[in-house]
């Protein structure tokens, strides 16, 4: 389980990067499967954010881009 402090909106940068940095540690050290906080793209709580249309494509579009453990 991969505890991270998040950025609320900052999914382009900040927020994704923590995750993929916590995945390549997880894989180094063996991991088969890792969780991540609800909402770890866009940060907690996102509010009003969740009403965008360019937001969501934009979260959508960075979590095809993280990459797996396998």
């Amino acid at each position: 389980m991969a505890q991270i402090n998040l950025v609320v909106g900052d999914f382009l940068n900040f927020n994704a990067e923590k995750i993929k940095q916590h995945l390549k540690q997880a894989k180094r050290m063996g991991a088969d499967v890792v969780l991540f906080p609800e909402l770890a793209v866009t940060g907690y709580p996102p509010e009003d954010l969740l009403l965008k249309e360019s937001f969501l494509k934009q979260c959508d579009k960075k979590l095809k881009k993280i990459p797996s453990l396998h």
